[in-house]
């Protein structure tokens, strides 16, 4: 069943999620009437190559003009045809972006279909995802709506204002210019008394303006310090859970529309004070509130747009390198990596050429040994987006950085911290000039890790999964000097997250269960019970040369390059032990056999199936774990259909007959074969077959290899002549390296 056809069976609560994903960014016309090829294709290769996603984005507009042909209703080729028109508006200039659109949705369907098979959301998923939220952003645009209509209003009572002094100005300057004869007239006396009232209005004006203005000033105050920033470190508090594989990571459109909102809001009331001031130079007198309001309202405005802008300035995208999109916030030395800032604030009056420098690690903690700097041009201009709402920002796509060398000639950490423990920050300075002012702009990056060889890329991850599980602080460079300990059911979630990031599907409660009790043994059933960062990443399993996390990692791997297909499919049960293995397998058919992963090899994956002898008694029988360098020869489906067991020369047989509980092994496995015999003629057919020997109790030796019967080819009986072993896949074969 394709992706999108299983998304359209989710209850309405999820549906909504998904609901909330497309947008006139990627309409879900277009998800619907290219679903199967939109899964078919490689998004996330495309996303961080640009020739590629050029390719693509015209492929896809073939596509849609192919649908869009086939369509009988003509508003739907209406309808469509518009799509394809604001596609090639948005999109052509930079198809990469919509690449990345593409793999977004795509990754974050496979998080929800994921978590429709989990009982409850974790922890940290419902924290994010709570009706209250959805509460406070109405409320939000509420405020912020009511506070732009009053500033509107006032701009009218400021016309108003205007009208009324020159009114006042004329009838006093024609008051001045009569002949003094004239001033002690009846009529002269009726014009005083009316510049008089004139004159009280217009102070009553005054100062009702003022009294407005600073009523709005402090709601705008109110509104940035209870609502509007805490709404800023929400979404950043959502950055870091997206960036260790959480849900997706939304809001800055409407977070953009708020800041530039309350902008507008606040040059709009600097404005309106620019005029009260301009007014008082025309007219004035005594006990004038405006020279006396003034000032200190334009401090508090001014006070509030510089830490409204300071705040507006954010970094969108964290640095990642594109061969790793998923793993972001890990550099490595040499390698190019990307990263995204953006103001905001949109406003008609700022300088476009607002320049963005970047610094590496400028405030360094003391005692760090390695040093960086950035090899590249670090410097760019913020433009204009044309494929969104216009915002400023600016994207870093060639970064690159390169280790100090050392006079000493000593170079890498001498501390207590590992490499990968090591944090790091990239810094973003500009400089901001709008209606005279000039506002000095300063973010950072979250945590980096930088290493200089792949190999120290799972180190790395786990470090930036357990700083950003476990600290909303953006620049704890130390964190891992004194790292605090995550609860199971946190690091639980986070673990499911990966698998769902990684390998399209994550873990579910009684998979999450056996890796507790893996991590945590008696402690497993205690959702509340404290991991160690020690324990997680640095400390070996006991009786094994390596930690839970090297261990995990490499099922990760192991699954995304080789077992996809299986995995997703939910045919492995992956984590359970050799004793929970015989408890579900003892009372099964003779055949039955479960999938799981290995416990004393990194990266492998076993079956074991059950025999029952005629005297009643329970055979298990486990295959040598296969691993990557088996797997790359034969898919492991095909492996599963064509694997054979040699008893005392006993002709091969496969003794694989039902995946656990009952499913017959063809039905469970049959679309997923692959592997066909060669057609090439005048060969005889050929095909790799994994074979294992069952050696019998009594004997020591082998025993002698004697010639099977077909359906075996005389070349496959030659290979096997030659090395028999445990597996065939063990042998070297000219396609492996």
């Amino acid at each position: 069943m394709s992706q999108w056809k299983q998304i359209q069976q989710l209850e309405i609560r999820l549906l909504e999620h998904v609901d909330y994903l497309y947008d006139d960014n990627f309409p879900m016309d277009i998800r619907q009437g290219l679903a199967s090829w939109i899964e078919s294709q490689d998004w996330d290769t495309a996303a961080n190559d640009e020739s590629m996603a050029a390719v693509q984005f015209t492929n896809l507009l073939s596509q849609l003009e192919r649908v869009r042909s086939q369509e009988q209703n003509f508003l739907q080729r209406h309808n469509m045809k518009i799509i394809q028109q604001q596609l090639q508006v948005k999109y052509a200039t930079n198809p990469a972006v919509m690449a990345r659109l593409i793999s977004t949705c795509l990754r974050e369907e496979r998080r929800i279909l994921s978590s429709a098979c989990m009982q409850e959301q974790g922890p940290l998923e419902k924290s994010l995802q709570n009706s209250v939220a959805f509460e406070r952003q109405k409320s939000m645009d509420n405020r912020v709506g009511i506070i732009r209509g009053s500033v509107q209003l006032m701009d009218q009572a400021v016309k108003y204002i205007e009208d009324m002094q020159d009114d006042f100005d004329f009838r006093y300057k024609t008051l001045q210019s009569r002949d003094s004869a004239e001033r002690n007239s009846e009529q002269m006396k009726q014009e005083v008394t009316r510049l008089q009232e004139i004159l009280n209005r217009l102070d009553f004006k005054r100062k009702e303006i003022l009294s407005k203005m600073d009523v709005v000033i402090k709601e705008i105050d109110d509104l940035m310090t209870s609502q509007l920033n805490p709404e800023l470190q929400d979404w950043k508090r959502r950055q870091q859970i997206a960036a260790i594989g959480g849900p997706l990571l939304t809001g800055l459109e409407q977070l953009q529309s708020w800041f530039t909102l309350t902008a507008q809001s606040l040059f709009q009331i600097k404005r309106q004070l620019d005029k009260l001031g301009e007014l008082v130079l025309k007219v004035t007198y005594e006990s004038d509130p405006i020279p006396l309001q003034k000032p200190q309202m334009e401090e508090q405005v001014k006070y509030l747009i510089y830490h409204l802008i300071k705040s507006s300035f954010v970094v969108e995208k964290q640095p990642c390198m594109p061969t790793h999109p998923q793993k972001p916030l890990i550099i490595k030395t040499g390698v190019q990596f990307t990263t995204k800032v953006r103001l905001l604030v949109k406003l008609p009056e700022v300088d476009y050429q607002l320049k963005v420098k970047t610094t590496f690690d400028k405030d360094l903690p003391p005692g760090r040994v390695r040093q960086f700097f950035i090899l590249t041009n670090n410097t760019k201009v913020m433009d204009i987006e044309d494929y969104s709402n216009g915002c400023l920002s600016v994207e870093f796509r060639h970064l690159q950085l390169k280790e100090k060398k050392y006079i000493n000639g000593t170079k890498g950490n001498e501390g207590l911290l590992s490499v990968t423990e090591e944090l790091h920050s990239l810094s973003f300075e500009a400089c901001f000039t709008v209606q005279g002012l000039t506002i000095d702009l300063e973010t950072c990056s979250l945590p980096l890790v930088v290493i200089s060889n792949v190999s120290q890329l799972p180190g790395g991850w786990a470090s930036v999964m357990w700083y950003n599980l476990l600290t909303d602080e953006p620049r704890n460079l130390a964190f891992f000097g004194n790292p605090p300990r995550a609860s199971w059911s946190q690091l639980s979630e986070v673990l499911s997250w990966q698998f769902s990031t990684f390998a399209g599907r994550g873990l579910n409660k009684e998979q999450l269960t056996m890796l507790g009790e893996k991590l945590l043994g008696q402690h497993a059933s205690c959702s509340d019970f404290q991991v160690s960062w020690s324990k997680f990443s640095k400390e070996n399993i006991p009786g094994k040369p390596f930690s839970f996390w090297m261990w995990l990692d490499s099922i990760l791997e192991l699954i995304k390059k080789h077992l996809l297909p299986v995995w997703n499919e939910n045919y492995i049960m992956g984590f359970v032990s050799k004793e929970m293995e015989r408890t579900l397998l003892k009372d099964r058919e003779p055949g039955t056999f479960l999938l799981r992963f290995s416990e004393s090899h990194l990266g492998g994956i076993t079956f074991t199936w059950v025999e029952h002898k005629d005297n009643g008694d329970v055979k298990f029988n486990s295959v040598e774990p296969y691993t990557k360098s088996r797997l790359s020869a034969l898919p492991f489906a095909d492996i599963i259909r064509d694997y054979k067991v040699i008893s005392d020369g006993v002709v091969p047989e496969n003794p694989l007959k039902f995946l656990y509980p009952d499913i017959p092994k063809d039905e469970a496995f049959g679309r997923l074969y692959n592997s066909q015999p060669s057609k090439v003629h005048p060969y005889i057919p050929s095909t790799l077959i994994p074979i294992s020997e069952l050696r019998s109790n009594t004997s020591t030796t082998p025993p002698p290899c004697q010639s099977p019967e077909p359906p075996m080819t005389p070349g496959e009986f030659d290979m096997l002549n030659e090395q028999l072993c445990f597996d065939i896949n063990t042998m070297s074969s000219p396609y492996s390296e």
